[in-house]
């Protein structure tokens, strides 16, 4: 009877666990995500010229975005909500104000110590408020006579950041988390990241796009797993998956494919429904379930490609980041597997009531959180 009652028990906190994935998700893959701040920068008749573009209402909220991957999570959550309807006339002002003091914790060095002063504030109208508004700031720094390398800190508690260099060859992009340091940049070019440096640094950045932010990845991943916990399986889904998905992220990085969000992102949505729903009239892989899947991950493919074109690849390692943003994602796609192996395949796959009290219910709350998804991305 006890050994009836341990499948009961987990079926009963995995449905809960995805019950409330399912209350917050649809909202935190779209508004309140955490999104990096993008920073281009040049320099210009000896004169160092950046432009941010960040999620500005979130700063001026004093949101901590180091620490939190959803405004939704913050104590701030209300007034992010708040400023995001401010037209631009109201919120100006104010992110002016902030910012006024923020940029100088931008710690930047050329040299010697060298401080950004606020240039221009612009805000984009409010629009969709399920999208993040996009904010510009322009700074500008004099550089001191013959500076030829910089070294920027990024400012604690702002998140990451995509620092760029533009207007000479073999420029310096890097993706830096709050508190991290660029290293020294050759003002005149050539410090480009070398292919493994490219390769290394793009790995973290492909698998928080997993874990934490890919929620939609991670619930079909999920789907994938609870048709069978036998290995073999679920190798021939994952690999069908993996090898697509790969296709479409290059093509779509390297700009061969354009597929407008607002399709992708609702047949994502309706592909963690498809395999959702088959797992609970399926008991075994057919093969026709791998050739959807790699279908599928064409779809999933075109939706990180999307990741990778909001902040871009540095053009001199292209090969080399995408690759390394790609392993990102599978290392996030196999910690997901290894930890629902651990906590319910490895303990629970081989009991007979696995299926019915386990498999089947999760895939019933997988498939109604994909079904919200689909109806809210293409009508709400």
């Amino acid at each position: 009877m006890t050994r009836l009652l341990y499948p009961l028990r987990l079926n009963v906190i995995l449905i809960a666990l995805l019950s409330s994935l399912g209350l917050w998700m649809p909202e935190q893959a779209q508004a309140h995500e955490v999104t990096p701040t993008i920073a281009d920068f040049a320099v210009e008749g000896g004169e160092l010229q950046m432009q941010l573009r960040l999620n500005a209402e979130a700063f001026v909220a004093g949101i901590d975005l180091d620490t939190h991957q959803d405004t939704d999570e913050s104590g701030q959550a209300g007034d992010y909500d708040l400023l995001r309807a401010l037209p631009p006339e109201e919120l100006s002002p104010m992110l002016r104000l902030f910012a006024e003091d923020w940029v100088k914790t931008i710690n930047l060095e050329a040299g010697t110590s060298v401080t950004l002063e606020l240039k221009d504030v612009r805000i984009a109208p409010v629009g969709d408020l399920n999208v993040p508004r996009e904010s510009f700031l322009d700074l500008i720094a004099p550089l001191p006579l013959g500076a030829d390398v910089m070294n920027l800190t990024w400012s604690a508690g702002s998140g990451a950041v995509v620092l760029r260099q533009n207007g000479v060859d073999a420029a310096y992009t890097g993706y830096l988390q709050g508190g991290e340091n660029s290293g020294p940049i050759a003002l005149a070019g050539g410090s480009a990241l070398a292919p493994y440096e490219a390769f290394i640094s793009y790995i973290p950045v492909g698998f928080d796009h997993i874990l934490p932010k890919g929620l939609d990845h991670i619930l079909f991943v999920l789907g994938l797993f609870f048709l069978s916990t036998r290995l073999r399986p679920l190798i021939w889904q994952v690999s069908a998956f993996t090898v697509a998905h790969t296709i479409t992220l290059a093509c779509g990085a390297l700009g061969l494919v354009t597929v407008n969000p607002d399709i992708v992102e609702p047949l994502i949505a309706a592909s963690i429904v498809f395999v959702a729903v088959e797992n609970i009239f399926s008991r075994r892989l057919h093969s026709w379930r791998t050739a959807v899947v790699f279908g599928f991950g064409l779809l999933h493919g075109l939706g990180f490609a999307s990741v990778l074109e909001e902040f871009g690849l540095p053009q001199s390692q292209f090969i080399s980041a995408l690759i390394g943003f790609n392993v990102g994602v599978e290392l996030g796609q196999l910690t997901v597997i290894a930890l629902a192996y651990l906590l319910v395949g490895y303990w629970f796959g081989n009991h007979p009531k696995y299926r019915g009290r386990v498999a089947i219910p999760a895939s019933v709350t997988i498939a109604l959180i994909g079904g919200y998804w689909f109806v809210e991305r293409v009508w709400l």
